[in-house]
């Protein structure tokens, strides 16, 4: 046998097996405990943008949304303005809504007894 193979590794004190000291559990170097530091402060400020992202996320889609029910109603009212001009529809009002006549015509409201007069169609 040589020296080499009878000698014991400088790593390896005598009297403590491999065994020993790989039950002891893993050991956090300095540089670990650094790392985890930073990872942690760095991850504790992401949180504060993360949140804000997200918020803003949701906020463009709500108003995407109102967006789109606006412009629904937007066409809505624009179809009305555009019955409005018409003169058939205003007359229709005009008749309706207000009870007006052509000069020379006469008005009749036809009612029925004990109810009152049927209401138009005035929106």
């Amino acid at each position: 046998m040589s020296a080499r193979a009878t000698a014991t590794s400088p790593a390896t004190a005598p009297g403590r097996s491999h065994k020993a000291s790989s039950k002891r559990g893993p050991t956090i170097t300095p540089r670990a405990t650094i790392l985890g530091f930073v990872v942690f402060v760095t991850a504790i400020f992401a949180v504060a943008p993360a949140r804000a992202y997200l918020d803003q996320r949701a906020e463009r889609a709500r108003l995407a949304q109102q967006v789109q029910q606006l412009q629904e109603q937007n066409a809505e009212l624009q179809q009305r303005i555009d019955q409005l001009h018409d003169p058939v529809e205003l007359e229709r009002l005009a008749r309706e809504c207000l009870g007006m006549v052509e000069p020379g015509e006469i008005a009749i409201v036809p009612v029925r007894a004990g109810s009152p007069p049927p209401s138009p169609n005035c929106d």
